[in-house]
């Protein structure tokens, strides 16, 4: 597997090795040891899968104090994916990372604790699973607009289907600073 660094610290996009032959393709998706020497060492408890169509937008979500470490993929379909640094007192806080993911790349995403997720779905559907370091707690549920105009997000949808709950996020400089992991907290 090939790790790329991105402009944020610990934001990894990785490129699994693939085997093709004429059946088709086989590659693997996670497999702890090789994740741990490339310096991605979260322990995931979670796997979730999602089912969107074309022009959906999920996110940008995060979960504090129960923050989650996520390695994203799709299995069907294109998305958009983003990463956003939330880390009170990061010198990259409110900086961003874009990744188009598909099954054609079969790129993944590592999006360390500390930073809020969303996607954008461009192709008419998209399978979308992900690993995530903490279990799910409604309670620690918080999120950030998609189109804060602060961050500059380049999303490649104008008018992307929300749920009523992304619709109502606040822009980020208008979240309590207690609701918002601190830099160092978590590694």
């Amino acid at each position: 597997m090939k790790v790329i660094p991105t402009n944020l610290e610990k934001v990894f996009i990785i490129e699994p090795r693939a085997f093709s032959d004429s059946r088709g393709y086989f590659y693997e998706t996670y497999h702890k040891e090789r994740y741990v020497e490339q310096g991605i060492c979260s322990d995931f408890v979670q796997d979730n899968f999602s089912y969107s169509i074309q022009g959906t937008l999920r996110g940008l979500h995060y979960q504090f104090p129960k923050p989650q470490a996520k390695l994203v993929q799709v299995l069907q379909g294109e998305i958009y994916d983003i990463a956003l640094d939330i880390r009170r007192g990061s010198p990259t806080f409110g900086q961003w990372v874009g990744a188009y993911l598909s099954e054609q790349n079969k790129q993944q995403l590592y999006i360390p604790e500390g930073f809020a997720h969303g996607f954008a779905v461009l192709s008419p559907i998209a399978l979308f699973a992900y690993k995530c370091s903490d279990f799910y707690a409604p309670e620690c549920e918080g999120g950030v607009i998609w189109n804060d105009p602060d961050l500059g997000i380049e999303w490649p949808l104008d008018k992307p289907i929300l749920s009523e709950k992304d619709s109502n996020y606040n822009r980020l400089k208008d979240i309590e600073p207690g609701r918002l992991p601190a830099y160092g907290e978590y590694r």
